[in-house]
């Protein structure tokens, strides 16, 4: 049994197939279904479409170097999920997961199924993260995630605020600073990369490099590098650096991190400047392992120069409030993370803070494995194209499991009960 139609669910089918297992993908909605429908229109994928790769499928376009659109991502997954034949159930919503002696029993919308082993490949961001003080906000401001959030067009005129400087958060801030509306962001702890290093994608080197490959049990400190947000880039066909400087050159007002809410007012904490030197030390760091990589390696050659870039430029004085009642901001779009979500896992493998408990995707139950989770085995574990590892080894972890459970006789495999 494997829940959930996305890249990572596609790929477990793949070598469940591959080895004769018989399972059945269950999938809420539709293959890719978060693509279809939980996207903003403008986003492309962070990574460059020659690393677009599933098991036995890989990008053929014209442009290697480019970045895919939300439909070429979606085509992309359709299209695997009809070569690979993976036996989706669409339209299956699962509604239970319990644990019985020789497996599990699982309640759909559909009906009850009953496996020897289950992947959980529903996905690390089914649900938006938004901060328990949100409901105090005044209801003159509309309050959006990026579930909710399409293009600049649907909001409100007026003022923005977004709340969070990852990935999500700079790419929104930018496009609705672009169409013309005063935009400030709140900005936490962040991960700077440049776009573009000695003449070749930063993400080349991550793969090149090695440091995307780090495994799981090679991590000094593994639930820090779950935990941490998604690098400032953006998938543009400029290949432009989307920091904080370029926000800030743009119009974008920053502040700090949103603290709390008091009588209408949004409360900032200090320390941006903090902030900004840790991220540029860490980003400084990370392109010094790659210019020693290179120079072992012999690659130095191939790329351009070393490069070093400009620190982050703070405001000169960033606000510390900010009052909601005023109309300057008329929207409010909360960048500040994603949660899965196993309201449906009736098996105690979920810890305080809702997240899976497992060891290299093996779940804390027998016979019950993960995919597509932050650094599930290697750094690279969420990316499309780091899955195709992940899944290979989490297959063979379950098939020696589905052996040693049928006492070497043929594994009894997934089917309606």
């Amino acid at each position: 049994m494997v829940i959930g139609a996305g890249h990572a669910g596609l790929a477990a089918s793949h070598f469940l197939t591959e080895r004769s297992i018989e399972h059945v993908v269950l999938e809420r909605g539709e293959v890719a279904n978060s693509w279809k429908h939980e996207r903003w229109e403008s986003l492309r994928l962070l990574t460059p479409n020659w690393q677009c790769r599933l098991p036995g499928h890989h990008y053929e376009g014209p442009d290697p170097d480019g970045y895919l659109t939300v439909g070429e991502v979606v085509e992309f997954i359709d299209r695997f999920a009809a070569v690979a034949r993976a036996p989706v159930r669409t339209g299956t919503n699962v509604t239970s997961v319990r644990r019985v002696d020789d497996g599990y029993h699982v309640t759909t919308s559909h009906g009850e199924i009953r496996c020897r082993a289950v992947v959980v490949a529903s996905g690390a961001c089914n649900q938006p993260v938004v901060p328990g003080f949100a409901p105090g906000v005044p209801d003159s401001v509309e309050q959006l995630t990026p579930f909710d959030y399409r293009d600049p067009g649907k909001l409100p005129d007026g003022g923005v605020l977004v709340v969070g400087a990852s990935a999500t958060g700079v790419q929104l801030a930018a496009e609705l600073r672009r169409s013309g509306r005063p935009v400030t962001l709140s900005v936490g702890e962040h991960v700077r990369l440049p776009r573009t290093y000695r003449g070749r994608d930063v993400l080349w080197w991550m793969a090149a490099s090695g440091v995307w490959d780090q495994r799981y049990d090679e991590v000094d400190d593994l639930e820090r590098a779950r935990r941490l947000p998604s690098p400032q880039l953006a998938g543009t066909p400029e290949r432009h650096d989307l920091d904080l400087n370029a926000l800030t050159a743009a119009g974008v007002e920053l502040v700090g991190r949103w603290a709390a809410l008091r009588d209408g007012q949004a409360l900032f904490s200090g320390g941006l400047r903090n902030l900004f030197s840790l991220a540029d030390l860490k980003m400084e760091r990370l392109l010094d392992t790659f210019d020693e990589w290179a120079r072992g390696h012999g690659r130095d050659g191939e790329v351009g120069p070393p490069e070093r870039f400009p620190a982050t430029r703070p405001p000169g004085a960033a606000r510390l409030r900010l009052d909601l009642r005023s109309g300057e901001i008329r929207t409010i779009v909360w960048a500040t993370g994603f949660r899965p979500d196993y309201g449906w896992l009736d098996v105690p493998v979920v810890d305080a803070k809702g997240r899976l408990r497992h060891h290299g995707g093996a779940v804390d139950s027998p016979g019950m494995y993960a995919l597509g989770l932050p650094v599930l085995r290697r750094r690279k574990s969420t990316f499309i194209y780091g899955i195709e590892d992940d899944a290979r080894e989490v297959v063979d972890d379950l098939a020696r499991y589905l052996a040693g459970a049928a006492g070497g006789r043929a594994p009894r495999s997934a089917g309606d009960g």
